[in-house]
């Protein structure tokens, strides 16, 4: 069943975007009568097309598809292409936060003109990947930020990948790590995370963990850490 997020409810009338409602008539060609679920406020509800394709509530169902944890993963910024898939796959993985990061190594550079832009777009591909992956909630892309800006974030766990790191793989960390309720992870650019910001993650609570001993692909490292955290938390 085809699942939505509404931008409001008023009584039992669910109010979608527009964009939603075209989906819904031209797309999908629903019909009146035809059900759909909708998710408002972070409540899941069974909902019916009536007269002039409006929507309305049926009943309230129980539903949570939401992980235990709240993961944020930051991650120098990337190329378009790449930046999209990672959105996609990091919200079907469950991950709430998504943080661009600006580091040395980033080969692409944001205008700040054109950065509300940017967020809406990449806001609204978390949003449909959270509708196909029958999420309760849409992750959040935030503004992009510095290391410093990063560091002074209150986590319960707050993780490096590193390619300097060969001992410490973060399966087996978080074999050893107890139930936590907020984890950030940092993922650098293409050219990787230089030994200086390292440091300095290092030097404000960041515990360096590898991945293994092959260098993954930027897109590659954001999937298996977010099925890493993901199996793990079956586990809590």
């Amino acid at each position: 069943m085809q699942r939505y997020f509404a931008k409001d409810k008023i009584n039992n009338k669910i109010i979608l975007l527009d964009s939603d409602m075209h989906h819904i008539t031209k797309v999908m060609r629903m019909n009146i009568g035809d059900e759909i679920e909708v998710i408002y406020d972070k409540k899941l509800y069974l909902c019916k097309i009536i007269n002039n394709y409006g929507i309305e509530t049926v009943k309230e169902l129980e539903e949570d598809n939401e992980l235990n944890i709240d993961i944020t993963i930051a991650i120098g910024m990337v190329k378009e292409q790449k930046f999209d898939l990672i959105l996609q796959k990091l919200t079907e993985l469950g991950v709430k936060k998504i943080i661009p990061l600006a580091m040395e190594r980033s080969i692409v550079k944001l205008d700040g003109s054109k950065i509300n832009k940017k967020l809406d777009r990449w806001n609204m591909i978390c949003k449909e990947a959270s509708e196909q992956s029958k999420r309760n909630i849409i992750p959040k892309v935030k503004e992009p930020m510095t290391l410093k800006e990063l560091a002074s974030l209150d986590y319960d766990t707050k993780l490096i990948c590193s390619v300097k790191q060969k001992e410490n793989f973060i399966n087996y960390y978080l074999q050893q790590e107890e139930k936590c309720a907020k984890m950030l992870v940092v993922i650098g650019p293409e050219g990787g995370i230089s030994d200086k910001e390292e440091e300095f993650l290092n030097d404000n609570n960041f515990i360096s963990v590898s991945l293994g001993n092959r260098v993954l692909r930027v897109e590659t490292a954001a999937i298996y850490v977010a099925s890493i955290i993901n199996y793990s938390c079956m586990e809590w």
